[in-house]
This record gives structure tokens, sequence and C-alpha cells, in this order.
């Protein structure tokens, strides 16, 4: 107590000093004037409107009570007339979650270089369409070709007159260990982890920016970007993620200015098909893998389903340069 009684004068002499308040000045970016490379901002300082989108019909549950993600239940949720571009989506995790932004509403254009996705795609276009009452669009780039992705993103926002959101999932992974890693194996691995993934980022920022309305950008990480996955050889492909989560961090610092968030979801194992072919070339890890992580269990691509609205949405609309874990 004696202690105590010492050190609260001690703390009022410091409280009577006077206070220095620092302001900080928002520099423009860069050479932007504010224009990127022949286009032109309109009004680069604007930041999107508070708030849900607004949507012109009611949706009801099969209760007949008002669905979620509608203007009585959860609205920060709705996509509704959101147009949202992911990349890396013929299949897997990226048309798992262009498959959860258009039940959450938004338009989805599914990028990808496969010259066309999955079987599973026209399902799922179906129901865009029948049942979201939306629009599933597939279109065919690769992420390392910058003027033909730029081309097809202005495209896109000219089409619809805006561009609110892209997940970036598209990436290779090789296996390799580094004394045998070849230098035109590393650059094609950064190429497209890093690089392609900038690249694509870059071009829906632009068009952000140009309609003034701000954006959402959630980059696909990994957890293989924090830590060295335990008996599982990919430096390259780690240090690419790794990559890209600071990647985030600088994107967030310098387009907030603009209204767009950029955030990174880091997935833990996941059980895709390309997972369960590894598994029959390598037993052991089937059994464990699923010790690594605190749940005792591997992920599948539909637990990747929330996150990615959430941070697309305006629930998220305060959240930036953040990165999402799962199952580290």
């Amino acid at each position: 107590m004696s202690q105590f009684t010492r050190l609260v004068p001690r703390a009022a002499r410091f409280s009577a000093r006077p206070v220095t308040t620092y302001r900080y000045a928002i520099p423009a970016a860069t050479g932007f004037k504010r224009s990127v490379r022949g286009f032109s901002s309109g009004n680069p300082t604007r930041f999107p409107a508070s708030g849900p989108p607004e949507t012109s019909s009611e949706e009801r549950s099969d209760s007949g009570a008002p669905a979620l993600g509608t203007p009585k239940r959860l609205p920060e949720f709705n996509l509704a007339n959101k147009v949202v571009l992911v990349t890396g989506a013929a299949r897997g995790l990226g048309l798992t979650q262009a498959e959860a932004l258009l039940e959450a509403g938004a338009i989805v254009y599914a990028l990808d270089k496969a010259p066309h996705p999955s079987p599973l795609f026209d399902s799922i276009q179906t129901r865009a369409t029948h049942d979201f009452g939306t629009a599933l669009h597939y279109r065919q780039v690769d992420v390392r070709d910058v003027p033909a992705l730029n081309a097809l993103v202005s495209e896109i926002a000219d089409t619809h007159g805006r561009l609110d959101g892209l997940i970036a999932a598209a990436g290779i992974q090789q296996e390799t260990p580094a004394l045998e890693y070849t230098a035109e194996d590393a650059n094609m691995m950064f190429e497209v982890n890093i690089t392609g993934v900038f690249m694509t980022a870059q071009a829906a920022a632009k068009q952000m920016i140009r309609f003034g309305n701000g954006g959402s950008v959630v980059l696909i990480g990994s957890m293989s970007g924090s830590v060295a996955n335990r008996g599982l050889i990919c430096p390259a492909y780690n240090a690419s993620k790794a990559g890209v989560i600071q990647l985030a961090r600088n994107l967030a610092m310098e387009w907030g200015e603009y209204g767009i968030r950029v955030n990174t979801i880091s997935p833990g194992y996941i059980m895709t098909k390309m997972v369960e072919e590894l598994f029959e070339q390598h037993p052991e890890r089937k059994t464990e893998w699923p010790k690594q992580n605190m749940l005792g269990r591997l992920s599948s691509p539909k637990e990747y389903r929330g996150a990615c609205v959430f941070l697309i949405s305006n629930a998220s609309s305060f959240m930036v340069s953040s990165h999402l874990a799962c199952g580290c």
C-alpha cells in the first residue's frame, strides 16, 4: 500500500504536463495526380456511403420471417447489386466462395486460366439465376497476362457501372526441397502467387477508384505464410504466401483513402480433390496433418464461405489490414 501511495503524486505530476497533439496529413498517392497510367479518378477522395446497400424486394425465409441479409435482418451482409470478382474460381475454394457471394446477392465473375470451369459450375450458375435472382459469369484469363487482365476487369466494370469486390484466390503450389528448387520454378511461383495477386488487386482498385464507391479486396493467403509446415516441403510457396500477407498490409495503407479495404484470409489444410490425391501418394499425411491443429481435423472449402462474405460485405466496413488465420 505504501508503494502505491508514493506512485500517486508521480502520476499526478505526469498528467499535469502539457499534452502535445500530433496531426498527420495523408499524402496523395505518388504519381496519381490522381490518375494511374491513363485512367482518371473523377473524385479520388470520395468515400463510399456508410450502411448496407438498399434492396427493392423483401426476401422471406421458409417460416415467413425476413431472411438473413435483407433490410430487416442483418442487412449489412446483403450484397444485392454488388459486383464481385473471384480469381481461381474454376473449382475448389474459389468456386465455393463465389457460390457464397451469390447466395448473399452479389453478381459474381469467376476468373481462371482454365478454358472451362469444373462441371459443378453449371449447377451453381443455374441456381444463381433461378434461386438467388443474380448471375454467375465465367471468364478465362491468366493473372500473369497483365494487359488482358486489366482489359477484362475494365470491361466488367463498364458493363455494370461499378466494381465492389475482389477475392484473389488464384495460386499454384509445388512441393520441392529447397536444395533442388530451380530459379525458373521459383520465379513461376512468385509470378503467379505474388505478382499475379498484386496485379489483380491493382486492376480491381483502379476501377473502384474510377467509380468512386470504394470497395473490398480480399487476398487469399495461407497458414503457410506464417508457419513452416511440418512434413510439407514447399519453401517457395510458403514465401509467396508470406508475401501476400505483407502485400495486403501495404495496399490497405495506400488505398484506404479511396475507401478501399484490403484484408486477407489464411486457410489451413483444406480437403480438396488435390489434397485427396496427395494423400494417395503420402498416406501418412492423412493421419498426421489433423494432429497439427487445435481442432484435430482438416477443413472443407465451405468453412470459408462466411469469412469471404463477411469481408466483402458492409459487415466488415471498418475492418482493414486484418488477417483472418483459420485452423493454424
